[in-house]
């Protein structure tokens, strides 16, 4: 039977077990990338992540990710969205049945759900991994083949249906003239009951145009051993496979668009969305106002009724209630804002407390600080915390007032209430309510002036 992708949540499936095997050994030659194409990022996670965390919601309790011997570097990033991820090599590459015996032995353990998934496909969603377990769950098919309608099948292998089930999966080189008519065409990932796995894949042959093992040939096996399979359809934009740039750029506008809508159905404001690129985990409470060109990296949380101004930057950063950034604020990694703080044009924080209430507005650079409730950080003030080698924190009480274009150097503390004179640099603790002048004396010469143009002409 064909079935059709509903969207539902990812379901729970209580006393099943489920293994998920992800083919990542692709180099991505197309790419034109020294990085394994399995790294390559879509909305700031790498494509690998994205199946990766899909899988996981789809309950997977085991994940092995098939890699080339190169790339190692794969297996760290596949343990950081799942700690008990597994990477086994692939030392040759002879069609994608043999990839997926590359987990023979996992799959040997005798899981109930085998999912087998590609780590450049990134948009795939875990609701459709879950309907796939469904599929094998419900007793009817012992594989289940995602497949899409094509707009051009040209390329793609044909889904062969025929009273409600699927027959076989024909690659396209394969495929004769009638077949290749079809439009119903292979998006590659499929479920297998974990009952017949091994069996039906190890009979996989490679007599074809290629001399490699195709796991699409696992349909007309199945058939012949009387075991059912059925497709479940999808739309193509969600099976898209990420082979060179310009379908990397694709990916990456899908899921914007995705992340967009998402946002714009849990209360927030976009003025133009198309203009805002989100991150896979950006975090925007009800009421948050967006407005043009704005770009989120990773670790973004925001709260209620914030307004994030024009071509403002905001990376791992949390932004309190009601509180205003920008135009042209950078946000890096370990800002901490709370509620009601202004962030003005062309300011800089990077790991930094900001309090409540407190305002940094014109043209600063806060690192490695905490900032009081209610402070004042005037114009141009920057926080002088690097000297060449460490990084030392600057501590600034609450109520204080920091002048135009004062130079805090680290380490330093400066008092509740305290007054720093504009143009100051404070190399000292200062105390509470103090006022601190730190500048050279202003020196007036009458006339100099004159002397000076007159020596310089002749």
């Amino acid at each position: 039977m064909a079935l059709a992708s509903n969207r539902n949540s990812a379901a729970s499936f209580p006393g099943r077990t489920c293994l998920a095997v992800i083919l990542a050994a692709g180099d991505g030659t197309r790419m034109r990338s020294t990085r394994p194409k399995a790294l390559h990022k879509v909305a700031g996670r790498s494509m690998v992540g994205h199946v990766l965390s899909a899988v996981v919601e789809a309950e997977a309790d085991r994940i092995v990710v098939v890699v080339a011997p190169t790339h190692g570097a794969i297996e760290v990033e596949a343990k950081t969205i799942a700690r008990d991820a597994e990477a086994v090599i692939q030392t040759e590459r002879r069609g994608t049945a043999h990839a997926v015996l590359a987990a023979r032995e996992a799959i040997a353990f005798g899981y109930d759900d085998i999912l087998v998934a590609f780590a450049d496909t990134p948009l795939v969603r875990p609701e459709t991994f879950a309907l796939m377990r469904k599929a094998l769950a419900d007793g009817e098919s012992a594989i289940v083949a995602l497949g899409f309608e094509a707009k051009d099948p040209t390329g793609y292998g044909r889904l062969i249906l025929k009273d409600g089930g699927l027959e076989a999966i024909r690659e396209e080189r394969d495929a004769s003239a009638e077949e290749r008519k079809l439009t119903t065409c292979n998006a590659g990932l499929m479920g297998v009951s974990g009952r017949h796995a091994l069996d039906l894949i190890e009979a996989i042959g490679c007599e074809n145009s290629q001399n490699e093992y195709y796991l699409t040939d696992i349909v007309a096996i199945a058939r012949e051993r009387k075991l059912a399979a059925c497709a479940l359809i999808v739309s193509e934009e969600e099976v898209l496979g990420v082979n060179d740039r310009t379908q990397l750029a694709a990916a990456e506008a899908l899921f914007q668009a995705r992340l967009r809508e998402s946002a714009l159905g849990a209360g927030v404001t976009l003025v133009d969305p198309s203009s805002v690129t989100l991150a896979f985990d950006t975090a925007l409470a009800q009421d948050v106002t967006i407005e043009p060109n704005v770009v989120f990296g990773p670790g973004v949380v925001v709260g209620a009724g914030a307004v994030i101004r024009s071509f403002s930057h905001v990376e791992g950063a949390t932004i309190g209630e009601n509180a205003t950034i920008g135009p042209f604020a950078r946000l890096r990694p370990g800002a901490t804002l709370m509620r009601d703080v202004h962030i003005g044009n062309f300011v800089e924080i990077k790991a930094s407390e900001v309090g409540a209430g407190a305002k940094i507005n014109h043209l600063s650079y806060i690192g490695d600080a905490s900032i009081g409730a209610k402070t004042n950080i005037g114009a141009g003030t920057i926080t002088c915390n690097y000297d060449g080698f460490g990084k030392f924190r600057t501590e600034i009480g609450e109520g204080a007032f920091i002048g135009s274009h004062a130079s805090l150097v680290a380490p330093v503390k400066i008092g509740d209430g305290a007054y720093i004179g504009t143009g100051s640099v404070i190399t000292k603790d200062v105390s509470a309510d103090s006022l601190v002048i730190a500048r050279e004396r202003q020196i007036e010469k009458p006339g100099w002036a004159i002397g000076f143009r007159e020596k310089n002409r002749k």
